[in-house]
């Protein structure tokens, strides 16, 4: 990679691994000795990724290693906004905002800012995004009535625009945690991930999709990324789902599922954690205590969906000869665990979260050196490799915060997310549980579009604040629509987890689509469970979070087992039926809801108990005739 190569595109590629490993050093120095001031911090950031993107992505947002002449012109439109404020700092913190008139260079250099992010928005993730912030700056200059050199002002002069929060996040959290991803699996962690599955699970029934389930989880972990997560995992084990005998949509499906929950599984999340965070005001560990419980019910929902559909089939697991032994996998590669470990200390001994990840990233190598199975890793080109990837893999997050930060600004601005709370409440008639289900279908919609982070970021924008005025507790309104974002991944007709995984599979999407909300169907039920009852989020006291939690674990347990038909054995429609509604009993919070489910589980149990006993019976009878 560090080769040269004299030609139009070796020269291209040596330029983008030299600006991308600049970034990743930057980013890296500024979390170890202090990040500059706002403007110059945020804006940095974005010099970088616009640059990176411009040379890496051509105008139909494919990759390219040869940009055209149209490339270099749009870097350099991008490049110059930012340079802008950089040479005119002073002028910039100290006119004041919305009083002082925006001069003509001014308006030119916001006009210009806000189209090359929504250009270079448009080329790494596609139009959804682009487009919505388009209709919020027709709603701003049309409906709303703002003066386009106020818009200016906010969007581009300001830290409530495009250089705001969101950009903000991706400057300080996302990278450094993208980079540890990168770091981690240049170190051979995806293995070990794979292998520590396998050993764990793999012998059990349906064993290769509970791999995918452990797996996933632990790999979404450090990626944050459902596609990315299908995209490692999923061409290893989906395979092994389809040859054990799991039907070809059914195993994409699971992987679809399994990948996508990474997002929420803590420690290391999806990077629209780290937004809520920042929005709410509260550390990065309180957000991952508040996501603990609904990531283990949704990895509980598909391990058991993964169980009960191998039960039904019939699938058995991998023979114990042919997998990897749990003591042999944690001798040769145990050992790189430590790098999480090590961001957990830190992070939990009361430093930031960037400083924590930053203590992985520069735990991964050296941990990596310390056996000779994963000594092999440690090499220059491979450090550096790793810095490119981690810079590439943060620009689609970059540049999607800074569109989202046109919205936001917008949003603000106008008093849009007041208008928007205010219609959410009439239009529910005061009922909770309606406007909750408008943000669900809020979420999901956007979410079809665009990553977690944005999708989230609008809806804490114009829907959060709706939920809350009901009295839903703030951390309970931001995880539910954290959760739904997420979701939208494996939610049809646009789910970009799913199309990866039916993409490997060959398997039909529509068929793939369904199996995996089936799947995870579940998952759409819990978000409303905690806004009803913040202990499934470990708000109040400890005993009622033990029940609930023990309930709704079991509730999503025997949910899963009515979707799939089987429990004890195979269920009549009956037992299916009464499996679910048992199952969402246990999962909704209250005494009496609990006392029912239970009741009606054990009268299902039983029924299955002495079905499956008078089966043996019958069987063994016929055997000795």
């Amino acid at each position: 990679m560090l080769q040269l190569e004299f030609s139009y595109r070796g020269i291209v590629r040596m330029a983008v691994t030299l600006i991308a490993l600049a970034m990743a050093i930057y980013h890296m120095w500024a979390i170890a000795f202090g990040t500059p001031e706002a403007v110059w911090f945020r804006g940095t950031h974005l010099l970088f990724a616009l640059v990176l993107l411009f040379l890496i992505y051509r105008r139909s947002g494919e990759p390219t290693d040869a940009p055209a002449p149209l490339d270099y012109l749009l870097l350099l439109l991008g490049a110059a906004p930012i340079l802008y404020l950089f040479v005119n700092y002073d002028y910039i913190i100290n006119r004041i905002f919305y009083v002082d008139d925006l001069t003509l260079m001014d308006k030119i250099m916001g006009v210009l800012m806000t189209a090359i992010v929504l250009e270079a928005t448009r080329r790494v993730i596609g139009w959804a995004l682009p487009i919505t912030a388009m209709v919020f700056l027709v709603y701003g200059l049309v409906i709303a009535r703002l003066e386009p050199q106020q818009m200016l002002d906010q969007l581009y002069m300001t830290t409530e625009g495009i250089f705001g929060i969101p950009l903000s996040v991706s400057a300080a959290y996302v990278l450094i945690f993208v980079l540890f991803g990168s770091f981690m699996e240049r170190t051979g962690t995806g293995q070990l991930f794979m292998d520590f599955a396998m050993s764990l699970t793999g012998r059990y029934a349906g064993g290769p999709g509970k791999v995918s389930c452990v797996s996933s989880a632990l790999f979404g972990t450090i990626s944050g990324s459902a596609v990315a997560n299908v995209m490692v995992d999923g061409p290893i084990t989906i395979p092994l789902m389809k040859r054990s005998g799991f039907p070809p949509h059914f195993a994409a499906g699971v992987e679809a599922v399994a990948s996508t929950g990474g997002q929420i599984m803590p420690p290391i999340m999806g990077a629209a954690a780290f937004v809520m965070a920042e929005f709410i005001g509260v550390s990065y560990g309180q957000v991952v205590i508040w996501a603990t419980i609904p990531a283990v019910l949704y990895y509980v929902a598909c391990f058991s969906a993964v169980h009960f559909e191998a039960k039904r089939r019939g699938i058995v697991g991998v023979p114990r000869a042919e997998l990897p032994k749990l003591g042999h996998v944690m001798r040769e590669r145990g050992h790189l665990f430590l790098p999480v470990v090590a961001i957990l200390v830190v992070m939990y001994s009361g430093y930031s979260a960037p400083l924590s990840a930053l203590a992985g990233v520069l735990a991964c190598f050296p941990v990596a050196a310390l056996r000779k199975s994963t000594r092999h890793y440690v090499t220059f080109v491979n450090i550096v490799a790793a810095c490119v990837d981690g810079a590439k893999n943060a620009l689609p997050v970059a540049l999607a915060c800074a569109a989202a930060g046109v919205v936001i600004g917008v949003v603000t601005l106008s008093g849009l997310g007041i208008v928007f709370t205010q219609y959410v409440v009439n239009l529910s008639q005061n009922y909770l549980l309606l406007a909750l289900v408008f943000t669900m279908i809020a979420g999901i919609v956007l979410g079809m579009g665009m990553p977690t982070t944005p999708a989230y970021i609008i809806m804490t924008a114009l829907l959060v604040p709706a939920i809350v005025k009901f009295g839903v507790p703030v951390p309970a309104a931001h995880m539910f629509a954290f959760y739904f974002a997420i979701l939208s991944a494996i939610t049809p007709p646009v789910a970009l987890a799913v199309y990866a995984a039916a993409g490997i599979a060959k398997s039909d999407l529509w068929t793939t689509g369904l199996a995996a909300v089936r799947i995870a169907a579940t998952s759409f039920i819990v978000p409303f469970m905690f806004v009803y009852e913040p202990a499934l989020l470990m708000i109040g006291d400890w005993p009622t979070i033990i029940w609930s939690s023990t309930t709704a674990a079991v509730g999503v347990t025997l949910f899963a087992a009515g979707l799939h038909g089987y429990f004890l054995t195979h269920s009549q429609y009956w037992q299916s039926a009464g499996l679910v509604v048992a199952g969402l009993l246990l999962i909704d919070p209250g005494f009496v809801t609990d006392l029912i489910g239970a009741a009606l589980a054990v009268v299902i149990l039983g029924s299955q108990f002495f079905a499956r006993r008078n089966l043996r019976l019958k069987t063994a009878g016929q055997s000795s005739d």
